[in-house]
């Protein structure tokens, strides 16, 4: 009898399959278990090639840890900066905000209009309140005349601030907790006092009169005069203040504090900082040390400062903006910040001039530092 091949064909292939469907049943139930590593590599390539591709699709962080998001295409967020005055440190600040705030958004997607009020308070009213008209979406306020000027210009558009010594006393708020409560946030200068006091100590052990010397025009001067006078008295120190109003009476008020004083400490002040040589011109004749509350004063007239970065609190400024644009969190919910380095540093001419011993832990400022 013949049989067709088509059929013995036939009938193989599905004896084949058959026995391949078998197989199959078999395998999932009993080989499960053998294979687990090859289906759990499996699962997990497939769970990271997941992750990663909804880290594309959704938010990513950058170097720094800020939580990064997409912005649309063609969005431009205009960014009003008013910085009090010309000055070293302000200028630092307002870099490391630019540079920072640039790096997180892109360059395509933030455009900046930056104002300088030639330390004139007034101006910094006039351009805050143009800022405003413009509708502008975020304003950086550099030192504390800027912050007043813009907090008073508007309650709406967001406000980031640096170089501020003290909040509170800046915009008058009461039962102070670390936030504003408002649509500002920002950043300080301020070093701790504690430590600023305990400089005097160490430089110039005999000293018995410390004369605090500073712009009584400035609110952030006049909060830290007031603070570190409890910390020398409780150190034995008889403390008396010396102020000016502006740049007018500078040499006077300070030939002043000489005369009366074993050494001198100036605390971050805008006026003393554009004054600073002046202000040299007369300490150093006299023989009188001064420690200065940060390292543009010191280069200027001091001998020793405990310093921060401006630069970096400028970053620092422009990483709380991105979290404001972009990230939608709410400046009156944010902590205000600090400085999270501090460096003690001397100026080696002046302090062999002045006949001081520098101890161990302190740096040089260079003379070629920016």
């Amino acid at each position: 009898m013949k049989i067709s091949t088509k059929r013995i064909t036939a009938a193989l292939a599905a004896s084949v399959l058959a026995l391949g469907l078998f197989a199959g049943c078999t395998n999932d139930k009993v080989t499960n278990k053998d294979n687990s590593s090859d289906s759990t590599a499996s699962t997990a390539s497939t769970a990271d090639e997941s992750k990663a591709a909804s880290a594309e699709d959704t938010d990513s962080k950058a170097d720094d840890g800020t939580e990064k998001k997409e912005i649309e295409d063609g969005k431009v967020y205009n960014i009003g900066i008013c910085q009090l005055v010309q000055h070293p440190a302000l200028d630092a600040a307002t870099k490391g905000f630019r540079e920072k705030l640039t790096e997180l958004m892109g360059e395509d997607h933030v455009k900046f209009d930056e104002q300088n009020a030639q330390g004139d308070s007034p101006t910094c009213a006039t351009i805050c309140n143009q800022f405003v008209s413009s509708n502008y979406d975020l304003i950086m306020a550099n030192a504390t005349p800027a912050l007043q000027s813009a907090s008073t210009a508007t309650s709406e558009i967001p406000i980031v601030a640096t170089s501020i010594t003290d909040y509170a006393s800046a915009l008058d708020a009461k039962d102070w907790s670390g936030k504003t409560g408002t649509n500002v946030t920002g950043t300080s200068d301020l070093a701790p006092l504690q430590e600023q006091a305990n400089i005097v100590k160490e430089l110039v052990p005999d000293a018995k009169k410390v004369g605090i010397v500073y712009c009584s025009a400035e609110a952030n001067s006049k909060y830290q005069a007031t603070e570190i006078t409890k910390t020398f008295t409780q150190l034995g120190y008889e403390v008396k203040e010396y102020t000016f109003t502006d740049s007018n009476d500078v040499a006077q008020v300070t030939t002043s504090a000489c005369n009366e004083s074993d050494v001198l400490y100036i605390p971050t002040d805008n006026v003393a900082a554009s004054n600073a040589e002046l202000i040299d011109s007369v300490a150093a004749p006299a023989k009188k040390a001064i420690i200065a509350g940060e390292e543009n004063i010191c280069k200027g007239c001091g001998v020793a400062t405990l310093s921060i970065s401006y630069y970096d609190l400028g970053c620092a400024t422009g990483e709380m903006a991105y979290d404001i644009l972009v990230n939608g969190k709410k400046p009156g919910e944010m902590e205000i910040t600090y400085s999270p380095e501090l460096t003690k540093e001397y100026m080696p001419e002046r302090a062999k001039a002045l006949g001081l011993t520098i101890p161990d832990g302190y740096e040089e400022i260079k003379a070629d530092a920016e």
